[in-house]
């Protein structure tokens, strides 16, 4: 196993025969590890305390302090740090009971080396994922704290969503918000709104493609009575209702031109007349639009005014679609087995290893709408502990050569060709992978845990 990272995992070895100790250093120093010893459990606390290492790889009976107690300690200091044990084969139990109280692997000796470099990749990858994982958790205790409940995901497609909701918000600026449907452009207009100084003052939401252009505008800017045929009594329109606050109008592009005209008016004078009426009626209004369309290449065709455009268009957020976003999906459905587990009373408590892999390699058109009606039913119809492949109605899709299109594919998308592709030519051997494509064995590791794969299963072509 050879590890291509130039920034090599540090691994301590905790035995007090030092012949075992200089043994595997010297094999884990060929292998490329920046390895420590120590001849007890004492040492070890103080070698940890100078240099945290990554992986501890303890043998059970030593002087001074065993490695139990070592075990139990470290779990104290740090939950996160991997440790394997190693023990007699007539001492099992010993093994057992430290797996039990936290050891990541045990391993019997004299040690297989191909054993032990497969539980250290293990135990590399593991704990990147908990770390990843306790960065996500505190991410979102931020983002709910900063008013960002909504938004779910640590990709870096969505760190820049977070900094431009952030940077705007405290602003009067309109903020133009387009993406594909499904995204979160509501989730991301109501963010704005929560972290600007207009929080406590109301956000007022309107479907403008849901109404025929009459009732658009009585929606809008309300209306007198008498003004039309069932008019009976006076209206008060969408901007009067969000005065002080926010407007979100979402499916911007689907406004007819005429009431285009009058909502560039508002934008403008800050101040309109409400259908049937000739009072001029002033507002404080910040509008955050939303669409699904290409508004530049609509104003080229005539079909949105151009001024209008550019008063939307001050700040312009696009929502990245879920297919780019890596890791999140795994992160999303995880959040929806929860929300959806909780309200269906159901004790659901994950996914299959199957089921991940096909959450991962599906493209979403329908993006995180679609994902979470998907994990909605696959909760309803699950009936273990588990949700199985079998629970998601959809096809993944396929790796061939036919689904990368340049231009047309994204960066993330071509990595996972290049990871998988290469995983495939080289047997499933993730240090000939790595050694191709110029990455360390611990990035591959890290993007087949996002893809919800292993490195026997794409030598299985699963």
């Amino acid at each position: 196993m050879k590890n291509a990272s130039k920034n090599k995992a540090r691994i301590l070895v905790v035995d007090d025969e030092e012949s075992a100790r200089s043994g595997l250093e010297k094999l884990l120093t060929g292998d490329g590890y920046d390895v420590d010893t120590a001849e007890d459990g004492v040492a070890a606390l103080e070698r940890v305390a100078e240099t945290p290492p990554d992986v501890v790889i303890t043998d059970l009976k030593m002087p001074r302090m065993g490695g139990m107690e070592l075990l139990q300690k470290l779990r104290d200091r740090d939950r996160s740090l991997p440790v394997i044990v190693a023990t007699s084969f007539q001492d099992l139990d010993s093994g057992v009971t430290a797996m039990r109280a936290g050891a990541e692997d045990y391993l019997t000796k004299p040690l297989d080396f191909e054993a032990l470099s497969v539980s250290i990749e293990r135990a590399l990858e593991g704990r990147d994922v908990r770390v990843e994982a306790e960065n996500l958790r505190r991410q979102l205790r931020e983002r709910d704290s900063e008013g960002l409940q909504g938004l779910i995901g640590a990709s870096s497609a969505m760190q820049k969503v977070y900094r431009t909701a952030k940077q705007v918000a405290g602003s009067r600026a309109t903020v133009l918000i387009t993406g594909e449907s499904g995204t979160g452009k509501g989730e991301l207009a109501r963010a704005v709104h929560t972290l600007s100084p207009r929080a406590g003052k109301p956000f007022v939401s309107l479907h403008c493609a849901a109404l025929a252009e009459s009732l658009l505008e009585s929606e809008l800017f309300g209306h007198e009575k008498g003004s039309f045929t069932g008019a009976d009594k006076r209206r008060i329109g969408r901007f009067e209702q969000a005065n002080g606050g926010t407007l979100f109008l979402d499916e911007i592009g689907e406004i007819p031109l005429l009431t285009q005209v009058k909502l560039l008016h508002v934008l403008q004078e800050r101040s309109f007349e409400r259908v049937g009426g000739n009072e001029s009626i002033a507002v404080d209004v910040r509008v955050v639009a939303a669409t699904n369309r290409d508004l530049a290449a609509d104003v080229r065709d005539g079909r949105f005014r151009e001024d209008l455009y550019y008063r939307l268009n001050v700040v312009h957020v696009d929502m990245p679609p879920l297919r780019v976003r890596g890791g999140d999906v795994l992160v999303l459905a995880n959040h929806f087995l929860r929300k959806f587990a909780l309200e269906n009373h159901k004790r659901v408590e994950g996914f299959t290893d199957k089921a991940r892999a096909k959450l991962v390699s599906y493209r979403w058109p329908g993006n995180v709408r679609a994902l979470e009606n998907a994990i909605e039913r696959a909760v309803v119809l699950c009936e273990g502990s588990l949700i199985g492949e079998e629970e998601l109605p959809f096809e993944p899709v396929s790796e061939g050569l036919g689904q990368i299109r340049i231009p047309g594919s994204t960066m993330a998308e071509l990595e996972r060709y290049a990871i998988l592709k290469t995983l495939e030519a080289t047997d499933g051997s993730t240090a000939k992978a790595a050694e191709i494509l110029d990455i360390s064995v611990r990035t591959i590791q890290y993007r087949l845990h996002e893809y919800g794969t292993n490195a026997k299963d794409v030598r299985q072509g699963r």
